[in-house]
């Protein structure tokens, strides 16, 4: 059965960049590395999460942007702030509302996995338009500030 694989391009950092996330995430590896006639990395064949990836050397000019990022549910703010940490470390930067771009300019979005559930507010208009205001007003998210938004007036 086709299953789509995504596929990133770095400039010459993949196996570096791969390595890095391989070791942050659970459940994650580095499955193969495909070299070029001359030896160097080509293709890394990886698993983030149980989900296949593969990134590629393929020189300057087709730069990340955020119409693609790769989002990140978490259980606790813990481990928000671990994985948010991690990504914006050495030279990574915030963006807004749980999104970040990594030191290999690849967006990211951190957010709790019960975001959803956040911004539905059981139905409750109200709490879910207070919900989405807060977390427009912040960066790196807040899983107790968002729960405080959302609670019952």
């Amino acid at each position: 059965m086709p299953r789509i694989v995504p596929f990133l391009w770095f400039d010459d950092q993949a196996q570096h960049a791969t390595e890095y996330y391989t070791e942050l995430f659970p459940d994650s590896r580095i499955d193969g590395v495909g070299r070029a006639p001359d030896g160097s990395v080509l293709v890394v064949e990886f698993i983030l999460m149980g989900q296949p990836y593969r990134a590629m050397n393929g020189g300057p000019g087709h730069p990340f942007t955020d119409a693609l990022s790769l989002q990140v549910d978490v259980d606790t703010q813990e481990e928000l702030d671990r994985i948010w940490d991690a990504l914006i470390a050495e030279g990574g930067h915030p963006v807004a509302c749980g999104w970040l771009v990594d030191r290999w300019g690849l967006s990211w979005q951190v957010t709790p996995s019960m975001m959803g559930e956040l911004m539905a507010a059981g139905g409750d208009h109200a709490a879910a338009t207070r919900v989405y205001e807060a977390m427009r007003d912040m960066v790196k998210l807040d899983i107790a500030a968002l729960r405080a938004a959302g609670a019952p007036a």
